[in-house]
């Protein structure tokens, strides 16, 4: 029984410290209505990542987008949101729509490395960057 009560609390404490601790400097913060929240609602409603990925993790029947926005023009990333592929489906997007996903997929493009290889996994359970 006491073993029980210690994990509770454990869980309980280890929990609360990583809800109430701040994220790690460097995180931009996104404001509520921003068109890069209104991208990562787009990419979540759409289930995106059930094809694509994001840092790595997600679908593979797409590529991975983490750096999408450096590697390809806006242009060659919205005749894409427009028209879909063979594979992709033609979500028929608004102009405001594509904007708007431009803008999530060059947040996530900026916010870091998104390749696991280069992932260090801690002893609780947690994933950094590597220092190299």
């Amino acid at each position: 029984m006491s073993v029980l009560v210690v994990l509770v609390v454990s869980f309980l404490a280890y929990s609360f410290e990583l809800y109430v601790e701040p994220p790690p400097n460097g995180s931009k913060k996104v404001t509520i209505g921003s068109p890069e929240e209104q991208g990562k609602m787009l990419w979540q409603q759409k289930n995106c990542t059930s094809c694509h990925q994001l840092y790595g993790l997600g679908g593979h029947l797409g590529p991975d987008l983490t750096h999408v926005s450096s590697q390809r023009s806006p242009e060659h990333i919205a005749a894409f949101l427009m028209s879909g592929t063979i594979v992709m489906p033609n979500y028929h997007f608004s102009q405001e729509e594509i904007n708007a996903l431009m803008a999530f997929l060059k947040s996530v493009d900026e916010s870091g490395n998104g390749d696991p290889r280069t992932f260090k996994l801690n002893l609780d359970g947690t994933i950094s960057q590597k220092n190299n």
